[in-house]
C-alpha cells in the first residue's frame, strides 16, 4: 500500500474528506512568491508560480497545471467540476472555465491546505542518459526528494525529435531523463550515485539488450558543480575497478519525449526489462 505524508486533522478535513477552506483565509492565497506548489499529500509537482493570478475569488488561483498532475471529475452536483492529484487522489479544489479572466480562460481554483510551496532557489535540475529512458526514470521517481521525471531527448543536432527519428539514428540525440529535486531533501550527489547504480555504468554500446547510441551512459551536467560531481564519483568508481564509459557533457535542449513514454512503466504495472540496482558506493 502506498504511503503519503501523514496529514493534521484539519488537512485530512479538506484532502480526503473533500472539504473547502473558509474564503480570504488559505496560505497562499495573497501569495506571490517565484516557485513551485506541489500536493501536501503525495508532493507531486502540480503548479508553477508563473501560472498563479489574482482572481479576487478567495482561494489560490491557477490558469495552468502540469501535464497530467490534475483529474477532473464531475461533482454530485452536476455543476461543478472537482480537481484531484492524479497521484494520490487529494482533494484539490475545482476548476472553472468560460470566466475570461486570463488568456487561457480557465481557473484552477485550489485550497491553499492542499498545497505545499517549494521557492525556486530551492528546486534542483539534473538530466541523465543511461539506456531506454523508460528504466531510468523508474527508479528515479523512487528517490525521496524527487519531485518530478521527465522522458526525453538530449545532445543531438535536430530541433524537436520524435521517437522515431531518434531510435533511427537520424538525430543524434540519446534517451534521457530530466529530474526535478528538492534541494532541501535530496542532493545532486545522491541522485548522480543512484544514476550509476540503476544502469551499467561500464557498458560502451548501449544498455542491456538495446544497443545503439541513443541508449549510451552519460551525465549532462548544468553547471560546474555537477560537472565536478559527476567526474569525482566516475573517478571513485574506475578506483575500485570498473572501467566506467559514461560519458560527462554540457546540458543542452532537452526535449520532451512524447506523452506515452512518460511514467511507462508505473503506468504499464511492470519492471525495467534492463534496469536494476547494484550498490556500486
Amino acid at each position: 500500500m502506498q504511503q503519503w505524508n501523514k496529514l493534521t486533522p484539519k488537512e485530512e478535513q479538506v484532502i480526503v474528506r473533500k472539504g473547502t477552506e473558509l474564503p480570504f483565509t488559505g496560505e497562499y492565497t495573497h501569495f506571490s512568491k517565484k516557485g513551485t506548489y506541489i500536493c501536501r499529500r503525495c508532493n507531486t509537482i502540480l503548479y508553477h508560480s508563473q501560472n498563479k493570478f489574482k482572481s479576487d475569488c478567495g482561494w489560490p488561483s491557477f490558469d495552468q497545471v502540469l501535464p497530467g498532475a490534475v483529474t477532473e471529475i464531475s461533482d454530485t452536483d452536476g455543476i461543478r467540476v472537482e480537481i484531484q492529484c492524479t497521484k494520490c487522489d487529494a482533494h484539490l479544489g475545482h476548476v472553472f472555465r468560460g470566466e475570461k479572466l486570463t488568456p487561457k480562460d480557465i481557473r484552477y481554483c485550489v485550497n491553499s491546505i492542499s498545497l505545499k510551496f517549494i521557492p525556486a532557489s530551492k528546486l534542483g535540475r539534473a538530466i541523465f542518459a543511461g539506456g531506454c529512458f523508460w528504466g531510468v526514470e523508474y527508479y528515479m521517481k523512487k528517490i525521496p526528494g524527487v519531485l518530478e521525471t521527465t522522458a526525453g531527448y538530449i545532445g543531438g543536432n535536430e530541433q524537436n525529435p520524435t521517437y522515431d527519428e531518434v531510435s533511427h539514428h537520424k538525430t543524434n540525440h540519446l534517451e534521457a531523463v530530466e529530474v526535478i529535486y528538492d534541494l532541501e531533501k535530496v542532493s545532486y550527489e545522491t541522485i548522480a550515485k543512484m544514476f550509476f547504480e540503476i544502469h551499467d555504468p561500464t557498458q560502451a554500446n548501449g544498455q542491456g539488450p538495446d544497443i545503439g547510441e541513443q541508449y549510451l551512459s552519460s551525465i549532462f551536467y548544468l553547471n560546474a558543480e555537477q560537472k565536478k560531481i559527476a567526474q569525482r564519483l566516475i573517478k571513485t568508481l574506475r578506483k575500485k575497478g570498473l572501467k566506467v564509459a559514461t560519458k560527462v557533457r554540457k546540458a543542452e535542449r532537452f526535449w520532451k519525449a512524447e506523452e506515452y513514454h512518460q511514467d511507462y512503466y508505473t503506468r504499464k504495472g511492470s519492471l525495467p526489462y534492463c534496469h536494476g540496482y547494484t550498490k556500486r558506493f
